[in-house]
């Protein structure tokens, strides 16, 4: 880095945010097909607008979805519920065009006799791990996912009832030789009924929100910006129209670490898109987690129908402990990145995908995410002689 003193930003949006409720529904078709056949080949994408949501895409499978079911029901617990807003999961029109996945791709992923699954696509995937807080993940983009979910519960529990569902928000941390000290602005976009004053808006949500969630890194000097525009009251598809996987940033580092530019939401496993990125999440975190480095990116690269990945690379980004090479052969001898091996290792044949699509798919303590977990790490700071 070219400055240790600096400003870094994340941004984050709640699971009313139009890209998120497609995330959502994508997960939620998913996991409806998980429940029911484990083996489901899926590559499903929603969109949404004014009075409409298509979900589309490519699903092999024995089970069956109720789409109208699944995506009412999706869009009723995220709150839209209310005529006014102009998007609810009554009235609100539901399409889906689905065919089966291409026999092209097919016959390269399927596993059979003397021939391993193959990678659903190629592509790179990134993960990335930093001591910067105890879910080794960096700040910025943890306080961001804190003020949006933080948002989402005084709106459903009553605490500030005049918000609706769709918000954003965004941190700017301060960083002096290289540490988070303190917040310089938080932004918040905070979708409302026609009949509060952005006064009182500002204030109830600096006071429920932001403070608690920021702590004592938000101080007298933080500069604060809620409804920038001065309104938020039309917001939801009706506004903005939603599409799955356009939050591709939030879902991971926040812009921190790398992004090889592959979507997760709505994709099975075999899609090495969304379990190659937890794997190298899962590695490069225990990699931190056993102290052989404050900082660690991995990048796997793959080409569709070849299990074994065709590149692994390593950047501890000059924090490491020991030698980046034996980084490297440590992660070699104890992890393998074959789509089978990975899909097995963190049991990602579960219908547990709905909970990513908002908020992050990385930095959770809720155990279904197992890519979340450290039990690496001893064996790793054993064998690298720590």
């Amino acid at each position: 880095m070219s400055s240790k003193n600096y400003l870094f930003s994340s941004e984050s949006v709640t699971e009313g945010h139009p890209d998120k409720l497609c995330d959502q529904i994508s997960d939620a078709v998913l996991d409806e097909l998980f429940k029911q056949d484990p083996k489901s080949r899926v590559a499903c994408e929603t969109a949404a607008t004014a009075g409409l949501v298509a979900v589309m895409g490519e699903i092999t499978t024995n089970g069956y979805v109720e789409f109208q079911k699944i995506v009412r029901e999706t869009i009723r617990e995220i709150g839209y519920t209310k005529p006014e807003y102009l998007f609810d999961h009554r009235s609100c029109g539901v399409i889906a065009s689905i065919q089966e996945q291409s026999p092209d791709i097919a016959q390269g992923v399927d596993e059979a006799q003397n021939k391993e699954q193959g990678a659903g696509d190629q592509g790179i995937m990134f993960g990335f791990a930093t001591k910067e807080t105890p879910q080794l993940m960096p700040m910025p983009i943890m306080l961001a996912h804190g003020l949006a979910r933080k948002l989402a519960e005084v709106r459903k529990n009553g605490t500030l009832p005049y918000l609706r569902p769709d918000g954003k928000t965004q941190v700017s941390l301060e960083y002096k030789d290289h540490q988070p000290t303190r917040v310089h602005t938080v932004v918040m976009a905070c979708q409302h009924d026609d009949n509060v004053s952005q006064d009182k808006i500002k204030s109830d949500v600096i006071e429920q929100v932001v403070k608690p969630v920021l702590g004592d890194l938000y101080d007298d000097k933080t500069i604060s910006h809620v409804n920038g525009t001065g309104k938020f009251v039309l917001g939801g598809p009706v506004a903005d129209a939603g599409l799955t996987g356009r939050k591709i940033i939030l879902d991971t580092y926040g812009g921190r670490g790398h992004h090889g530019g592959g979507a997760f939401s709505g994709k099975d496993p075999s899609k090495v898109d969304r379990s190659g990125a937890y794997m190298a999440r899962y590695v490069a975190k225990n990699i931190v987690a056993a102290g052989l480095a404050d900082q660690c990116e991995v990048q796997i690269s793959y080409v569709i129908g070849v299990a074994k990945p065709l590149s692994v690379f390593v950047d501890t980004r000059g924090t490491a402990k020991i030698p980046v090479e034996k980084i490297e052969s440590l992660i070699v001898d104890n992890f393998s990145f074959k789509p089978a091996d990975i899909i097995k290792k963190l049991n990602l044949l579960r219908p547990i995908y709905k909970q990513t699509a908002a908020y992050g798919h990385f930095g959770r303590e809720e155990p279904d995410f197992t890519w979340e977990k450290t039990d690496m790490a001893e064996k790793l700071r054993k064998e690298a002689g720590l």
